[in-house]
């Protein structure tokens, strides 16, 4: 006689085929999407994560373990097996286990230090991402395939699945059609197997008919369903041209795309995601693709006679890291209308050689509490809040105390010209170096360990080495010059990419390739490192202006620029977007009217080429990404956001036990309903012969304290739904007494191992 597999599913192992292939839609969509540095090759691995969590969820509930115990094995597993493929991507050719458990751990660890001890917006690690994924990857299988072959709740499985692989296909430019396809067969496929096995063993339970048969009936049945519903499906995707998801995202608040931006230190970089909408957050990563559509971000009224293009400045930043920027601390004050914003403060322009623009927004699509600003805003129409960085008070960015709708601002602009006051080169070259040791400690000092390598050593060199006089405006200028040549090439898609843990800078002069954020990121570090202040700055490139002065800016004007100061005309515009950006409008200075240049202060000087003070040596440790040595706060918000997710996961707990509880009337059906929904998830599922007697009886060897209770609620059981009985209110009353105690009493059955192994 021929003995049959201790580990043979009852529900088949196409069941078990069916889950697999479910688990390994995920796999191929999450690896599709290249969320990891653009790169597809660095989520190969995650067939086999769900192959190994979809086996682990198998497993366990066939040799006897419950939810817990398989979940628990489960991980382990997963612990030890995942971080070996993610080892693996550093060692292509193969490497002893140790070797490849150290490069994920040393990976992981440099990846916490930045992120969460030194603060840092961003890090050049990238193995923690693949190492994270790959186990949310394996867990969502391993919970899947419990969900059917423990549980025997196969929609579960089907809807966590489903939900995953949704939310990727919604944030993701991959073509993933083929994927959904074969995850709606799986789906259908999965569901109709599990409806057979249950209707089989309820046939066999009552001893009704033949079993066998209703398999053929339904599997025939609901196989040409299911072949007509996708073809119509497909057939209707194919021909529809109404879009009707087109506009999906158009409803998400600004508040979850400032959301998005804040946690993004946290994401992976790369991959063809979607953009959500334009802001500009305290905290941004450069990322390796530039998504924007041409819908109206806001609209500007503006003097028609002024035909001037402005660029519109958002927010600036302080802080730079070697792939991304931060704000610092900040210093937030309230502005009443028509009250001088700047009043007081180092970035309050100079009165000579500005030109007043008085403007008026109106946000279509933006966040209505940012305001824009052509440079230095000077008096808003309402109340505003401020928020500046450094000990002299430098802008970085102005909200509107609760307001919406339009709203007028009045800004001082610089112009370029020759006459006193205005912008050229040589008023510019004879602005000097005395830059205040608040501006260097800001400004200048703050360059990350890492961010220049050899490739920007080389272009310092020979840029400084180019120019004849060697000011601040010659070489910021070649800087631009440099960047906006032909050997560099503006792109918005570098998901091919692969830079490894480079700088944004090295990465950017190694390829020479990138969207604005490249660009101005690597010329605001390599002037930094020249001893130059300069500051990263978003916000919109010039939009298009109609005959009535209407300003029309859209999400595709949303940019990255960076500021350069000077001593005596603030901060001045310098953008090194290269060939490719058609609206980009910074042009370079006129030469001017000589003038003699300033001699600078040697307590304050810190010109191009000069000595910059060691890191931590001017007014805090500079490493930690902060302004004046104040540790930065950003890793806070994560923590709090983490706690008040436990407080509403307990909060949600609690709601859930107290709606399960026996309250109101109660029905026979309901209660047996719940001995069996709590039995089976400690792993004492009735078998599929088994009668409603058998059941509580062998509940009752295990908990014997119990089978009074357990026996109420299988006599009513049996006599309400099968004998059509109409139970009393006394019958009533002591089946709720029975029920409400059965709920406390069988979660004793999560300690009662031996008695499970004796069941199975």
């Amino acid at each position: 006689m021929k003995r049959r597999l201790t580990l043979a599913p009852e529900e088949g192992w196409v069941t078990l085929g069916l889950v697999l292939l479910l688990c390994l839609t995920l796999a191929w969509a999450v690896d599709g999407a290249r969320y990891v540095l653009g790169r597809d090759e660095y989520l190969d691995f995650l067939v086999f994560a769900a192959a190994g969590g979809v086996l682990a969820g198998f497993v366990g509930p066939k040799v006897g373990w419950g939810r817990w115990r398989t979940f628990f094995i489960g991980s382990i597993f997963g612990a030890l097996i995942v971080p070996l493929f993610v080892g693996l991507l550093v060692h292509r050719g193969g490497a002893p286990l140790h070797d490849l458990f150290q490069s994920t751990s040393d990976a992981s660890v440099a990846a916490y230090i930045d992120i969460v001890v030194l603060g840092k917006t961003a890090t050049t690690q990238f193995l923690h991402h693949a190492l994270i994924i790959g186990l949310l990857v394996w867990a969502t299988s391993m919970f899947a395939s419990y969900a059917v072959f423990g549980h025997r709740r196969t929609l579960n499985a089907v809807i966590v699945v489903g939900l995953l692989l949704v939310a990727n296909m919604a944030v993701s430019f991959e073509d993933q059609l083929f994927l959904l396809v074969v995850f709606t067969l799986a789906s259908l496929f999965l569901l109709i197997r599990a409806h057979v096995f249950e209707e089989q063993s309820e046939w066999l339970r009552r001893r009704i008919g033949d079993p066998a048969s209703i398999a053929t009936v339904y599997l025939r049945g609901g196989t040409g369903f299911i072949a007509v519903t996708v073809a119509l499906a497909l057939a209707l995707t194919v021909a529809a041209s109404s879009a009707p998801l087109a506009g999906a995202w158009g409803g998400v608040g600004d508040s979850v795309v400032s959301l998005s931006k804040a946690v993004s230190r946290f994401l992976p970089t790369g991959g063809a995601t979607r953009s959500l909408g334009v802001t500009f957050g305290s905290t941004s990563v450069v990322g390796f693709n530039w998504n924007n559509n041409d819908a109206v971000a806001l609209t500007i009224q503006r003097n028609p006679t002024d035909k001037s293009d402005y660029y519109w400045r958002v927010r600036a930043y302080d802080v730079i890291g070697s792939n991304s920027w931060d704000t610092g601390t900040t210093t937030t004050v309230a502005r009443a209308a028509d009250a001088t914003i700047l009043d007081g403060l180092v970035d309050d322009p100079p009165g000579a050689g500005l030109k007043t623009v008085t403007f008026t927004a109106s946000p279509a699509g933006f966040n209505e509490s940012m305001m824009v600003s052509p440079t230095t805003p000077i008096v808003a129409g309402e109340t505003v809040r401020l928020s500046t960085v450094g000990k002299g008070g430098y802008f970085a960015v102005l909200d509107r105390d609760g307001g919406t709708g339009p709203y007028r601002i009045t800004a001082d602009v610089l112009v370029a010209g020759n006459d006193s006051g205005q912008l050229n080169k040589n008023a510019l070259r004879a602005a000097g170096t005395d830059y205040t040791p608040d501006m260097r400690a800001v400004y200048i000092s703050q360059v990350p360990q890492g961010a220049i390598g050899a490739n920007a050593k080389a272009l310092e060199q020979r840029i400084v080495g180019s120019v004849e006089q060697k000011t601040p405006i010659d070489i910021t200028e070649a800087l631009v010059k440099e960047f906006r040549s032909t050997t560099y090439h503006y792109s918005t898609d570098l998901t091919d990419v692969d830079c490894g843990t480079m700088s944004t800078t090295e990465c950017f002069l190694t390829v020479k390739e990138g969207f604005c954020k490249w660009y101005a990121l690597s010329m605001t570090t390599i002037l930094r490192d020249l001893g130059i202040p300069a500051r990263m700055v978003e916000g919109f490139l010039p939009g298009s202006i109609d005959t009535s002065g209407v300003e029309t800016i859209r999400n595709n004007n949303a940019h990255a620029w960076v500021e350069v100061y000077f001593p005596g005309f603030g901060w001045v515009t310098e953008d090194p977007t290269g060939i490719g950006l058609p609206t980009q409008v910074a042009a370079a200075l006129p030469s001017g009217p000589p003038t003699a240049s300033a001699s600078p202060k040697p307590s304050g000087s810190s010109g191009p080429g000069a000595t910059i003070p060691p890191r931590g040596g001017l007014e805090g440790d500079i490493d930690t990404g902060t302004a004046g040595g104040t540790f930065n706060r950003g890793s806070v918000g994560p923590l709090v956001a983490v706690g008040v997710l436990l407080l509403l996961v307990m909060v949600g707990l609690a709601f859930v036990v107290w709606r399960r509880g026996p309250r109101g009337a109660t029905t026979a059906d309901a209660a047996y309903g719940m001995v069996t929904r709590i039995a089976s998830r400690l792993g004492f599922a009735p078998r599929p012969a088994q009668t409603v007697y058998e059941y509580a009886g062998t509940l009752g060897e295990v908990l014997p304290d119990v089978r009074p209770e357990l026996e109420t609620v299988a006599r009513a059981k049996v006599e309400a739904v099968y004998a059509r009985q109409v139970l009393g209110d006394e019958r009533i009353e002591s089946l709720r007494s029975a029920q409400r105690r059965l709920r406390v009493a069988l979660l004793r059955l999560a300690f009662r191992r031996k008695e499970r192994r004796r069941r199975k």
